[in-house]
């Protein structure tokens, strides 16, 4: 018989699913941050705004694994808007 879900597992759970209204991550724990990061990546939900709300959170342990796993922004170049009239 399979043990039932954790409520810890069921918030990391939600999470995921509903990082589009999380703003701020700074307030979680570290050890549920690297599980948050963890299951994000499992997932295949990392993307440039997730990325953003964890490297904002400035804890150690998951800068250094966010950099032992070499992600970095990708960087996309902004163009001008307008050009001026010499042109």
């Amino acid at each position: 018989m399979r043990n039932p879900p954790t409520l810890l597992s069921l918030a990391i759970d939600s999470a995921i699913i509903n990082f589009a209204a999380i703003s701020d991550l700074s307030f979680v724990p570290e050890h549920i941050l690297l599980e948050l990061f963890r299951r994000t990546l499992e997932a295949g939900k990392l993307n440039e705004k997730i990325l953003k709300l964890f490297i904002a959170t400035g804890k150690e342990e998951i800068l250094s694994v966010i950099e032992s796993l070499n992600i970095q922004h990708s960087l996309v170049p902004v163009l001008p808007t307008r050009c001026s009239e010499k042109f």
